[in-house]
């Protein structure tokens, strides 16, 4: 396991509770509105912390932080994170995941070891335009669909997020991807904000206008939508 990113304490991050955020490198989307895209296209280049630098503090912070996110990147690249999931949790922590879904079989397996105290899944435009916006010509929907159905079994606190751009998303798509997610009870749409390290410069965020219609689209299918980032 890599990590090359470390936020030591966060309240966003983890709904409800305080927690550290750990960053993997390297990702198998090309969305072009990634934020870390020196992670995804160069993580090499980010300097890699070492393990005994994460447990130190880990252990140092323990009955202080109630968590630890797992971010990245696409953290379900990592060959060996179920080993170094089961050695954070032996510390008592929870563990959160940030994952993009496009690797179902390693998600199953991590929720089938009850490994997983929470899992945020993005879910990058409508099933039409899904390819578009993640980067990847060819992608498989069927992976998509299959860990968004092992989530909603799952029993695991979960949620769905969708990052909305001017340039990428249409009222429309957040219809689709209302209906496609119909039913439950944690959905956020998140608006796009420049880092200024974007994969595709140039992108921008939607209007209050749009994003109030992006709202109102994904209502009648999960009332409980709601915003972040405004």
């Amino acid at each position: 396991m890599i990590i090359r990113g470390i936020q030591k304490v966060t309240l966003l991050d983890y709904p409800g509770k305080v927690a550290c955020t750990l960053f993997t490198g390297g990702c198998n989307f090309r969305c072009p509105f990634c934020q870390n895209s020196e992670l995804v296209l160069c993580p090499k280049a980010v300097d890699e912390i070492p393990m005994s630098d994460i447990f130190a503090y880990l252990n140092k912070r323990k009955g202080l932080l109630d968590g630890v996110c797992i971010t990245g990147g696409e953290p379900l690249l990592e060959g060996d994170i179920e080993a170094f999931i089961r050695e954070v949790r032996s510390l008592g922590y929870l563990i959160k995941l940030d994952t993009n879904g496009y690797l179902p079989d390693k998600l199953e397996h991590l929720i089938s070891c009850k490994l997983l105290d929470y899992v945020a899944m993005d879910i990058k435009s409508c099933r039409e335009n899904y390819a578009l916006v993640a980067g990847l010509p060819g992608l498989d929907i069927s992976r998509i669909e299959k860990s968004i159905e092992l989530l909603k079994k799952s029993g695991i606190p979960h949620e769905f997020r969708t990052t909305v751009v001017h340039e990428l998303h249409t009222a429309e798509d957040m219809r689709k991807i209302g209906l496609w997610l119909a039913g439950e009870e944690r959905y956020y749409i998140q608006k796009f904000a420049d880092s200024g390290e974007i994969l595709c410069p140039g992108l921008s965020a939607p209007t209050d206008e749009e994003l109030a219609s992006f709202l109102e689209a994904v209502k009648p299918y999960i009332p409980s939508v709601s915003l972040r980032g405004v």
